[in-house]
């Protein structure tokens, strides 16, 4: 019986290809037959019927190739077939869980998995059942495909890899007839081998809350009922089948029958890696390239605070190509620093600025600059530039010194107070400012608003979300008016108060501060740009310089740090 699985499996892979090959040896043995017919027939009807064989070949090949094409890009596309490279051998994929780095607390909870597919024996002793299914929820590019093809490659199990988008067609019943497709696959896989694992990659795309309506359902809703009855029949034959589905949306935007125990059993959260993970990955992808041995890893990695593990093999790779320009043979610190800020600040752009202009960007920047180093309580300043990149004309480039998952009021107020930085420092010096102030102005007055509307940070001791009570329009969404105009107008004062308070504050502080102001202005314009050291040097010049926190240098070979 399993040498005969064994077979339908492969005929179902190389169906093709015999069919071909029987067509080929058929139209062989017609020939050679017609051939002998040919030569027995009365000589006038040879030569007509040979005379007639070039335009019947002729009418008989268009007629085929027009049966192909319709039948291909008009019929195959759309009858629900399953494509044929979705199945991936585990021999394969050879990403090992040792190649997953940075997450640490996702790989418990995939090894439990592996283990209940390896050890499936044992667990039916004390009758319990394999996990159906397994969620994994997380930002882009923080390894989800990567963890399930680790487990694929662990089990030693087929995997059967698609894409949410894949069974959404405008066609009726294409989409679940893909899902029914890709299960009886995915049970002869299971029968043929033991197990078998089906990857669906962005399943919100497939497994979005269905909409109930008196008109009847949409073909979407169809294809998720399609794939939560197939999920229910994953039982006693095909108890060995697990469903890894991996979305970047929240849980509530998928349906709740497909959250239920029963089908997705087991949800694994997959976050940005910390700070010892990123370290972790910065020296795995490091040892891809050809780089200095004195690179300070740990440094990098604590630039790169909310960083993904996608978003470090993309730093690495900028880096090897920014030293491929420099004509060097080793990525070096200022690579990777080089490439970290065209990543996140975008491309130099050589623009031809007066020398008024090129001043005036000086101090907006040194405004930010200042309140950014002496009052934000989470961020460095790791660099400050007067040189155009995307569409700015300078930026303080800046980033916490570590996650923080919660924001407090401190911390909204400073932000307000480094975005009204460069308009306090050119009003100061000019006594008028200029449109570079906009997208500072968006930031403060955002931070500002979201305080009093929505988180009760305001100044009069207010406390609720009162933008429920409104929508865009204006009215609330029972259509009532439940905030009047005076209370409103009351809101936005308060958070005009904020703003001044703020820009009030932040003045004090620079025309304190001015002798500061004018040597950063000076810097700026002689070097157009300042790293970190050159920032904090100069504080220290003026006796300003915050108290520093010990980091200890991480390179290549440095002993792993310790763990939080």
């Amino acid at each position: 019986m399993k040498y005969f699985r064994i077979f339908k499996l492969w005929f179902s892979d190389n169906w093709l290809k015999v069919t071909l090959i029987l067509l080929i040896l058929s139209a062989a043995a017609f020939f050679i037959w017609g051939t002998v017919v040919l030569f027995t027939m009365d000589s006038f009807y040879r030569t007509l019927t040979i005379a007639q064989l070039p335009v019947q070949m002729y009418m008989s090949a268009v007629g085929a190739l027009l049966f192909v094409f319709f039948y291909l890009h008009v019929f195959g596309n759309q009858l629900g077939g399953m494509r044929k490279d979705s199945r991936i051998k585990s021999k394969d994929v050879q990403v090992s869980f040792k190649d997953v780095i940075g997450l640490d607390n996702p790989k418990k909870e995939a090894l439990e998995v592996v283990d209940l597919i390896r050890d499936r024996k044992r667990l039916k002793a004390i009758g319990g059942q394999i996990v159906k299914g397994l969620l994994m929820i997380g930002p882009p590019g923080t390894g989800k495909t990567y963890l399930a093809k680790a487990i694929a490659t662990e089990t030693g199990a087929p995997f059967l890899s698609m894409s949410g988008s894949e069974f959404v067609e405008i066609f009726v019943g294409v989409g679940s007839s893909r899902v029914r497709q890709l299960f009886k696959k995915a049970r002869l896989l299971a029968k043929t081998y033991g197990a078998c694992i089906i990857f669906i990659d962005e399943i919100d795309a497939l497994g979005q809350g269905r909409k109930f309506s008196s008109f009847g359902s949409q073909e979407s809703d169809t294809t998720l009922n399609q794939l939560l009855v197939e999920m229910d029949g994953l039982g006693d034959v095909a108890q060995n089948i697990v469903l890894i589905g991996a979305t970047n949306a929240a849980e509530g935007v998928l349906d709740p029958a497909l959250l239920r125990p029963g089908r997705f059993d087991r949800h694994i959260y997959i976050d940005r890696p910390n700070l010892q993970e990123r370290v972790d990955l910065f020296r795995y992808y490091l040892k891809r390239v050809s780089f200095d041995p004195s690179i300070d890893i740990g440094r990098l990695a604590r630039r790169c605070v909310w960083k993904s593990p996608a978003d470090i093999m993309n730093v690495v790779k900028e880096a090897a190509l920014i030293a491929t320009r420099d004509k060097t043979t080793q990525v070096k610190y200022e690579h990777v620093s080089k490439a970290i800020e065209r990543i996140d600040l975008g491309i130099v752009r050589q623009l031809s600025l007066s020398v008024d202009e090129r001043e005036s960007v000086a101090y907006h920047e040194t405004g930010h600059l200042m309140v950014l180093y002496l009052l934000h309580p989470t961020d460095d300043v790791f660099k400050a530039s007067i040189v155009a990149r995307g569409g700015a004309l300078g930026v303080v480039y800046h980033h916490p010194r570590e996650e923080q998952h919660t924001v407090n009021r401190n911390k909204l107020i400073a932000d307000i107070k480094v975005a009204l930085g460069g308009f306090v420092a050119e009003k100061i010096k000019y006594g008028v400012t200029t449109t570079g102030v906009s997208s500072d102005f968006t930031n403060a007055m955002n931070n500002a608003h979201n305080m009093v509307w929505n988180y009760g940070m305001g100044l009069s001791g207010l406390i609720g979300d009162f933008s429920l009570l409104v929508n865009p329009s204006g009215r609330s969404l029972t259509g009532r008016n439940d905030l009047s105009d005076s209370f409103k107008n009351e809101l936005n004062r308060e958070t005009q108060t904020i703003l001044n308070t703020c820009a009030k504050e932040v003045e004090d502080l620079l025309r304190a501060e001015w002798p500061l102001v004018e040597r950063f202005v000076q810097e700026l314009v002689k070097r157009s740009e300042l790293e970190y050291d050159d920032i904090h040097a100069i504080f220290k010049e003026f006796g300003k310089a915050r108290e520093q926190i010990p980091v200890e240098k991480v390179t290549l070979d440095s002993p792993p740090l310790p763990s939080v």
